[in-house]
């Protein structure tokens, strides 16, 4: 049990750099939006929907993927992803028509669809209980970090190479990071896997019938724990899909921002949301360490992450630049305190279900990435972004409410054996 703390820490870092190549592999379209708009003459409306075309099988493929998640090898599955998302990333660079870019973005969402559950049976695995929430917020944090610091030098890469060759480069990091997961993840069975799972079998062997039975499939659906969940990431995903698609847009078209002005002014909000993310998995852990109950050394995080993330809507009241990126970083920092939200699932999903309900929690995320770029896409003007800053700021608050309303008291729930 020695080499344990080893291979966390070398687990952590696999998921962090995963995180950041996923991430960023989202994030170029938004990146090359304007050029991409310009080449292709594609409208504001029709981009809102290049911006969910992600999204759309992403959410479809989330139940399928939590699923194969509890199936398949996760150094096995996690590199043939990887693969296909970067090839279809690559393609990307080659569309010269809207349908194509559309259908590219689609194979990426498929691709990308049973990633966070594999992350989160990952750390469920391999970590106890009080050590989660950080397990959590440091992978979750590559998203915030990575985008940080990859904003500039994406927007240096389109400058040089223009949107197609920064495709094809974001592509190539992901293939070559296939190869390098493969060979590096442990490839011993998880120190932690409940043996009513899997009862000593390898990790790619195939769960028991408990995990498959009707009643143990049904809980994921029919919980109001589980809804006040899901409903949640939901809108705290609203939040997050507003600062990977639109964000850009909204600095450059909505505010005047030069594109080396607004990589730079980008990077602010997601540095404040990797503090948020990062502070609030530490925080959370110390406090269960120090005997907290869950409702408040849990719970407390999200819901001063959903509280802060609607300070969001005050920038539609000033057209000063400072403020603004000031709110939005509030705002931001709000929405990495909530990220850790994917805990719940380990602490809420049956064992035998947690790839199950992990990917119902995360197909209700992903489905806030397929309605929010299209819905800011049909309520913004094109001299004001004001209703959609409203919209998100709504959101916020109704993240909020489920948290406080819907899923009470934080325990596991216990399904009866068929």
């Amino acid at each position: 049990m020695t080499a344990q703390p080893d291979r966390r820490r070398l687990l952590l870092v696999l998921l962090f750099l995963t995180v950041v190549i996923n991430y960023m592999d989202r994030m170029n379209v938004s990146v090359a939006a304007a050029a991409i708009r310009e080449d292709l003459e594609i409208s504001t409306e029709a981009m809102g929907f290049v911006f969910s075309a992600f999204f759309i099988p992403y959410a479809i493929l989330q139940i399928p993927g939590g699923l194969v998640t509890d199936f398949i090898k996760t150094r096995i599955l996690y590199p043939i992803l990887m693969v296909g998302w970067s090839l279809a990333t690559v393609f990307q660079g080659f569309a010269n028509s809207l349908a194509v870019l559309i259908g590219a973005r689609g194979v990426i969402g498929a691709f990308e669809a049973p990633t966070y559950p594999i992350n989160n049976k990952i750390v469920t695995d391999w970590f106890p209980k009080d050590e989660r929430a950080s397990a959590i917020s440091i992978y979750t944090s590559g998203q915030f970090l990575g985008l940080a610091f990859l904003s500039p030098i994406l927007f240096a890469i389109q400058e040089y190479f223009g949107w197609r060759g920064l495709m094809v480069i974001t592509g190539l990091v992901g293939i070559v990071w296939a190869a390098v997961w493969y060979f590096l993840y442990p490839k011993e069975k998880p120190p932690l896997q409940d043996d009513t799972i899997l009862e000593n079998k390898s990790d790619n062997s195939i769960v028991d019938s408990k995990a498959l039975n009707p009643k143990s499939l049904a809980v994921a659906f029919v919980h109001p724990k589980l809804w006040g969940l899901y409903i949640g990431q939901f809108c705290l995903g609203t939040t997050t899909i507003f600062f990977l698609t639109w964000f850009p847009s909204y600095l450059t078209d909505y505010r005047g921002l030069t594109l080396i002005k607004s990589g730079f002014f980008a990077s602010a909000p997601f540095i404040a949301a990797f503090f948020g993310v990062l502070l609030s998995g530490y925080a959370s852990d110390r406090m269960v360490k120090k005997g907290i109950s869950p409702e408040v050394a849990r719970k407390g995080p999200v819901l001063l992450g959903m509280a802060l993330s609607t300070i969001i809507i005050a920038a539609n009241f000033t057209d000063n630049t400072t403020l603004i990126i000031i709110f939005m970083a509030i705002a931001f920092f709000g929405n990495g305190l909530a990220s850790i939200a994917w805990v719940f699932v380990s602490l809420l999903a049956p064992r035998q279900n947690v790839g199950l309900v992990g990917g119902v929690f995360n197909a209700f995320g992903a489905l806030s990435a397929v309605v929010t770029p299209i819905v800011i896409g049909f309520i913004v003007t094109e001299d004001s972004f004001a209703p959609a800053l409203f919209y998100i700021g709504a959101a916020a608050l109704i993240g909020f409410l489920c948290y406080v309303f819907l899923i009470g008291k934080v325990e596991e729930i216990k399904v009866e054996s068929a």
